[in-house]
């Protein structure tokens, strides 16, 4: 049975630059961290900026928690010469908003569809490598409330089970906002409902 997968992984941080040369042409691999197609359109214009004078800028990115969208660019290279084999990379990672660029030079040979493929294939990985790599969990977050003197028992299993408090209020009635790593969801759910003093929701 195929559970599904409660982390990801993802980069914090831009890449440093990385060189890689082919029969003249040189390959700059970038990668950056991105949760938005506004913030591709601004890494890529600003690597047009940097390398105006360069003959392609192509790339791939892929985005959400359950790495649900992608999308890969041969910016004028033949079909699925450059863009798919740096989306390649990207899945051999196992990363996820995360953008990588690669920026080409051309030297004045051509390198073949096969060749091309193995060049942005490389500088690609060769991006990656340079990236620090962070797993997260997937949570789910739930609403308590409950009464002032539910409190002991609310911050018990808060400790015992390791839970997160994103948010809180305390007056008479109390409000706690806490997050739950998916795969423990329904576990902490059966827990709750069986403090009939405490009612909660997922938000």
């Amino acid at each position: 049975m195929e559970t599904k997968k409660d982390t990801y992984k993802t980069i914090d941080e831009p890449t440093p630059e990385v060189l890689f040369k082919e029969k003249g042409s040189k390959f700059l691999g970038y990668a950056f961290p991105v949760t938005s197609e506004e913030q591709v359109k601004t890494h890529l214009e600003e690597l047009k900026k940097q390398h105006h004078s360069a003959r392609h800028w192509c790339y791939a990115w892929q985005m959400g928690k359950n790495y649900d969208s992608y999308r890969a660019n041969d910016d004028g290279e033949p079909s699925n010469s450059a863009g798919m084999p740096i989306y390649g990379q990207i899945q051999s990672f196992e990363l996820t908003n995360v953008l990588v660029v690669v920026v080409r030079y051309f030297g004045g040979v051509k390198l073949g569809v096969g060749g091309l493929i193995q060049a942005y294939r490389t500088t690609a990985q060769m991006a990656l490598e340079q990236a620090k790599i962070i797993e997260y969990t997937i949570d789910d977050l739930y609403l308590l409330k409950f009464d002032y003197p539910e409190m002991n028992t609310v911050m018990r299993i808060i400790k015992e089970e390791n839970l997160k408090i994103e948010n809180q209020k305390m007056a008479l009635n109390c409000e706690l906002t806490i997050s739950v790593r998916k795969s423990d969801s329904s576990r902490i759910e059966e827990i709750l409902e069986s403090l009939f003093k405490i009612s909660f929701k997922r938000l």
